[in-house]
């Protein structure tokens, strides 16, 4: 029996169809959820970082602007020095001699500045740049790094400054700073001793420590503003600080304190400086006077003087020039550097050396006028043509009898004299605080030898007897030798330090004395015999510097000298004032007072002012009178009253 047997093929394939559509739905169903799944979460991604964005963009925009636009703007740290603030020079009565001012100036950092030319004419339309200041400018951009600051302009005036200020952002790597700047109120005033400050140069930078002049560009030059510059300058301090493109200081991230210097307290008494100028009444000369007993300079005045602002502030080639080229010599400080020769002031000191080697003092000699050395026939001519007659010490000191110290010279010998004269300090720098003191000069045989290859003279003994020849002293030593004469042969150094003052607690420190070696004589009663010589040169009816004595409620000793510049024929020197000023002798006074208990020595030279006793003379009897009359009554000091009986 056959079976039919069916194949299963097809219904297979159709049953395979049927279920692969019905999976394909249900794939697309489940691709569909996941498609919108994703693109929800797509969503809120997106919805998210757009909020993350627009939060950041608020706190870049917003919270933060300023910082990241001064960021943006190229900002940089900067590390700037803080100069100290130079301390004030001060007189003995609390005026002020040196102080500082705030004034405006234009700093530039080069390495900011693109295009240095352009810049230059740009700054020239808001600001006056003088030819000097560019070319200074320039000379500093080439020799020092570029990233330093360099001064473009000081002294800027209010107007200028405001006007500069509202166009800043114009100028990157330009700034206005506000500075100190040295000033002398008291102008010409004390001009030689105080000196000035000047910007450091490039022989400066080679003697100094860079480091401490970080943040100034000024430096002492001259008298006390250069001898106590260290002390005077402070230490510089530093700040770190956050700066834009145009160099303008953002915050300032860190700083230490610059220390100012110390106030320097001076032995002047700036009046009594004023009194002397005075006196003087513009004539070429010099005035030292100080205190015996301590050695304190009360005033150091050389003339013509000069105003040192023009230097701190910035002195034009032409101001310059002019001060340089002038005939009178302004910038030499006579009082420290002049020397000259000491006329008949040297026979004090003579008459002791005399003493000491014998001398009688109530000997006698003959003066007809004139002094021939044995052997010779040149005469040696005495100031009084017909001669003093009969005079001993005494007389001779208080006449200036020339023939008398002829005689003297001439017994003694010139090394005794040389020896003598340097006990007092001739020859030699007194030690002054002040820079490069000459020592003068006094003569002996071995530097006659050694400087000129000649041989010494008996004559040129005779005449260095009389302060003239070689002999060579300046005002300082001159009045340092009347001090150490006032203190009977006790000499004490002079000095115009007073004090330091420390900035922060104001506690003065004061140096100490500085005596030299004391001038032994043999008997003390030589000091008292010369010393009332002197006063007879004041106060009696023959005494050479009588009408400057005359009246003066105070005793005086003193001594007038009279020094020649150029030699004169002997049968014409009585026709000397017909020479040119320049030619004439200079006049010279020493004095101390009162003679019981010195307070005061004094040394005045006038150049070319011929007679001591006219000229010198009547400066330090109006320069006694202000210190004793005016200055010590009205302090009212113990001790002063004997000075009037």
């Amino acid at each position: 029996m056959a079976v039919a047997v069916l194949d299963p093929s097809p219904l297979s394939a159709l049953g395979s169809i049927a279920m692969m559509q019905n999976h394909s739905v249900n794939n697309r169903d489940q691709d569909v959820r996941i498609v919108k799944t994703r693109l929800m979460i797509s969503a809120v991604l997106m919805v998210v970082l757009a909020v993350a964005l627009l939060s950041r963009f608020v706190v870049l925009q917003v919270t933060h602007h300023e910082r990241y636009r001064t960021m943006s703007l190229d900002n940089q740290i900067d590390l700037r020095a803080l100069p100290p603030v130079r301390g004030m020079i001060i007189d003995r009565y609390g005026t002020v001699l040196a102080e500082n001012h705030s004034v405006y100036e234009l700093e530039v950092i080069p390495e900011n500045v693109k295009d240095i030319d352009r810049m230059l004419s740009q700054i020239g339309m808001v600001v006056e740049l003088t030819d000097q200041e560019i070319r200074r400018f320039r000379k500093n951009v080439k020799q020092r790094p570029r990233f330093e600051r360099q001064i473009l302009k000081s002294r800027l005036t209010d107007t200028e400054a405001a006007r500069f200020a509202v166009r800043q952002q114009q100028f990157p790597g330009v700034t206005l700073s506000a500075s100190l700047r040295r000033v002398y109120p008291q102008n010409d005033l004390t001009g030689h001793v105080i000196g000035y400050v000047g910007r450091v140069s490039d022989q400066d930078l080679k003697k100094i420590d860079t480091r401490a002049y970080e943040g100034t560009s000024y430096i002492g030059k001259s008298g006390i503003e250069s001898f106590y510059e260290t002390e005077l300058l402070g230490q510089v301090g530093v700040q770190q600080v956050e700066t834009d493109a145009y160099g303008r200081v953002v915050r300032k991230v860190s700083h230490v304190a610059a220390r100012a210097g110390a106030n320097v307290h001076l032995t002047l008494d700036a009046q009594l400086q004023k009194v002397a100028i005075e006196a003087l009444d513009g004539r070429r000369g010099a005035v030292v006077a100080l205190e015996p007993s301590s050695g304190d300079i009360l005033a150091f005045v050389s003339t013509p003087t000069y105003d040192p602002n023009l230097f701190s502030q910035g002195i034009s080639h032409e101001a310059y020039g002019k001060l340089r080229g002038s005939v009178d010599k302004p910038l030499v400080n006579r009082a420290l550097y002049g020397r000259y020769a000491p006329g008949s002031t040297i026979k004090p000191l003579l008459a002791l050396a005399a003493l000491e080697n014998g001398l009688e003092s109530q000997k006698k000699i003959v003066c007809s006028g004139r002094f021939t050395l044995p052997g010779s026939s040149h005469a040696y001519r005495c100031w009084r043509r017909k001669g003093h007659g009969f005079v001993n010490l005494h007389d001779a000191i208080e006449q200036s009898c020339d023939t008398y110290f002829y005689q003297v010279a001439n017994s003694i010998g010139i090394r005794k004299m040389a020896d003598y004269f340097g006990g007092f300090g001739f020859g030699q720098r007194t030690g002054i605080d002040l820079r490069d003191e000459p020592s003068g000069l006094v003569p002996t045989p071995e530097w006659k030898k050694k400087n000129r290859q000649e041989s010494w003279y008996p004559g040129e003994t005779i005449i260095t007897g009389i302060g003239q020849g070689y002999l060579l002293v300046t005002p300082l030593q001159l009045a340092y030798a009347t001090a150490s004469l006032a203190n009977r042969g006790h000499p004490i150094r002079p000095r115009l330090l007073r004090g330091l003052e420390d900035p922060g607690s104001g506690v003065i420190t004061h140096p100490t004395q500085r005596r030299g070696l004391s001038i032994k004589n043999k008997d003390s009663s030589h000091w008292d015999q010369v010393i009332a010589g002197m006063e007879s040169v004041l106060h009696s009816s023959r005494g050479t510097a009588r009408a400057s004595g005359r009246n003066s409620p105070y005793r005086i000793a003193g001594k007038t000298g009279t020094a020649q510049v150029v030699g004169i024929p002997q049968e014409r020197d009585d026709r000397s004032n017909e020479l040119p000023e320049e030619l004439r002798d200079h006049a010279l006074f020493i004095a101390f007072a009162p003679v019981e208990q010195p307070r005061i020595a004094i040394a005045v030279v006038v150049e070319n002012g011929g007679s001591g006793s006219r000229a010198a003379a009547p400066i330090a009897r109006k320069i006694m009178d202000y210190y004793f009359i005016h200055r010590l009554r009205r302090a009212s000091l113990p001790g002063i009253a004997h000075v009037f009986g």
